[in-house]
């Protein structure tokens, strides 16, 4: 992962901290990282963090409230 990448990530896990500050920070890491491992071995990073954020999102919406 690039850096400018990984600063995107970073950005993208803050966001959803944000958007769903009742989850723990350990279940949004996780949705984070299974969509971002999704995308390993592509050649074509530019759109990643976005389609990070929007699979991570959809994971996060569907857990159960604390």
């Amino acid at each position: 992962m690039s850096t400018s990448e990984e600063q995107h990530i970073d950005v993208v896990r803050r966001r959803l901290q944000d958007r769903f500050p009742d989850l723990d920070t350990r279940l949004i890491d996780e949705a984070i990282d299974a969509a971002h491992h999704r995308f390993d071995g592509r050649p074509v990073r530019d759109f990643v963090p976005l389609l990070v954020e929007r699979a991570a999102a959809t994971t996060l919406n569907t857990a159960p409230s604390p």
